[in-house]
């Protein structure tokens, strides 16, 4: 009874994004209600629910003004739950590319600086990489820039035996390949990359590219598929 479903933002895969009210709060914020398939089998239901615990285990510890909060996750029934963030009144970055294609620079390089203001916070004390920075993931509120999605983000374990502030891939083919660094393709000839908070940097100079003149520097008329088979 605390929360009130107003209107309906947006739909993908297996869930629903509304905007709703908290009647404790008293604010609005972002409801994603996630429902998994009741055609399942239970081993591919508790993969999804894992997924989605590790997602909002790393967004909870987040703490930033350039960061979207996350307020809360809870249960609905056995297949449903929802997690309620901050509503960003602004739309996103990708909405307002669709409508004017591209930005002067001094408005794109507005965007940029407080989206490497959150990249630079999350590079250091939670030593989290994105790993999915792309238009649709940057949201506006209140004329501020924040970044969201924490679905493919990867956490730098401070004793990692690779180089410091590195980390092996283990998910080869996630994420928007438009927005991905070269090393992130995995090819027989180099195996597992290894990555940084560097795959980010990348993703938000293609992102800075696009702003300016409207398409993206690498691949744009290419589909995912077509980026994946020539691993560039």
């Amino acid at each position: 009874n605390r929360f009130l479903l107003l209107e309906l933002l947006g739909k993908g895969g297996f869930s629903e994004v509304w905007k709703g009210f908290d009647l404790l709060e008293y604010r609005y914020v972002a409801m994603k209600i996630h429902q998994l398939n009741t055609a399942w089998t239970d081993e591919r239901k508790r993969n999804y629910t894992r997924h989605a615990t590790r997602e909002y285990e790393i967004h909870q510890k987040l703490a930033h003004s350039k960061i979207v909060p996350l307020y809360d996750v809870f249960g609905i029934d056995i297949d449903t739950f929802c997690s309620v963030l901050q509503f960003c009144n602004g739309g996103d970055l990708e909405q307002l590319l669709r409508e004017r294609q591209s930005l002067p620079e001094k408005e794109a390089r507005i965007i940029l600086f407080q989206m490497l203001r959150g990249l630079k916070y999350l590079s250091e004390a939670p030593r989290v990489i994105h790993y999915d920075l792309k238009p649709g993931n940057v949201l506006f509120h209140d004329g501020g820039v924040q970044i969201t999605d924490f679905g493919l983000s990867k956490v730098v374990e401070r004793d990692s035996c690779s180089a410091p502030g590195y980390i092996e891939l283990t998910s080869q083919g996630s994420g928007t390949y438009w927005y991905l660094p070269p090393e992130t393709f995995e090819t027989p000839a180099r195996g597992a990359p290894f990555i940084s908070s560097k795959v980010d940097v990348w993703s938000a100079g293609i992102i800075f590219y696009q702003m300016l003149y409207g398409i993206r520097p690498y691949g744009h008329d290419q589909s995912q598929e077509s980026i994946m088979q020539r691993g560039t």
